[in-house]
């Protein structure tokens, strides 16, 4: 058996994923049968909506597993929202969207309705959910990142605070698992910044480490000029072999969810790896175009990937 030892970027993370291990709140009282499951339909067409990835990956889940993951993936499309399509002040929207879903008493939300359910049904830590509110709310106030250390721990809270939460939902064998669903959101959260360099540019973000930015010897101007160079593409080359080196690692702890679950987290992993390879093919232009894997592609890596979930061990 391989023992797993934390990058040293790692240790702020794992302490973080052991700080919201502890938490857990009294369930809120229980809706109506009815009610609770519009409030899924309602979560499942939002995730089909907004992310056809994860709505494939979580039709991979058994069904009540299936609905709990499309009501995670609607209360985080509802906490990114507060951010990037403001109303107000979004700061103060956002406690206000913590408050209602710590809240004691039902709320008439059906994000909120769905979501409780879901966290209480599977004992889901309240932590994780502070934990990414606090992730999502880190967009108000930085958007330059000095190293990679400080965009891991970010990725955290958008995202491997995400798979710690998938993960309570497909089930786990015990504390193991939790370093490969931190490494795993990493990862995920890594890609979309690699492949959202020209869309975060605009919002005035930019994620990308800056010294590792300086040592390929780029700046924000080369960032906004949108030119594909040799710097860029070494720069590149670099980002998703390291990128590609979490994946790896993070496979297993595969092996350590439930079964009927593995399908679902290795498709998810598995289908975004592949938009490193759709960046590659492209020739590292992340400005012009938007990388993406067709539905086609994803269908046609479904058998790969099951037999990878089904082989999945620890080693």
């Amino acid at each position: 058996m391989t023992t797993y030892l934390p990058n040293s970027w790692e240790y702020q993370l794992l302490a973080w994923a052991e700080q919201a291990q502890q938490t857990h709140r009294d369930p809120l009282k229980g809706e109506p049968a009815a009610e609770l499951s519009s409030a899924y339909a309602y979560c499942a067409a939002v995730t089909r909506q907004h992310s056809r990835t994860f709505y494939l990956a979580s039709a991979l889940l058994p069904s009540e597993k299936r609905r709990a993951a499309r009501a995670l993936y609607a209360f985080c499309r509802v906490t990114d929202n507060i951010v990037d399509h403001p109303q107000g002040d979004p700061a103060a929207n956002l406690e206000t969207w913590r408050a209602r879903l710590n809240a004691s008493t039902g709320v008439a939300n059906p994000v909120i309705v769905a979501w409780t359910d879901a966290r209480t049904r599977f004992g889901i830590p309240s932590g994780y959910g502070d934990q990414l509110i606090d992730g999502v709310k880190r967009d108000l106030t930085q958007n330059r990142y000095q190293t990679f250390s400080e965009v891991a721990e970010y990725a955290y809270g958008v995202a491997s605070t995400v798979g710690l939460m998938s993960m309570h939902i497909t089930g786990f064998s015990g504390e193991e698992a939790i370093p490969y669903a931190v490494r795993l959101g990493v990862a995920l959260q890594i890609t979309n910044i690699l492949r959202d360099v020209a869309e975060d540019w605009k919002a005035g973000r930019v994620y990308l480490p800056q010294d590792e930015l300086t040592d390929f010897g780029l700046t924000d101007a080369d960032i906004a000029t949108g030119r594909v160079t040799d710097r860029w593409r070494r720069f590149m080359r670099f980002q998703i072999r390291r990128n590609r080196a979490l994946y790896t690692d993070s496979w297993r702890g595969i092996a350590l969810l439930d079964p009927d679950g593995r399908l679902a987290i290795t498709a998810a992993g598995k289908l975004y790896d592949a938009i490193l390879t759709d960046i590659e093919r492209h020739d590292y232009d992340v400005f012009g175009r938007r990388a993406h894997v067709r539905l086609t592609g994803k269908l046609s890596r479904l058998p790969a990937i099951w037999w990878m979930s089904r082989r999945a061990r620890r080693y």
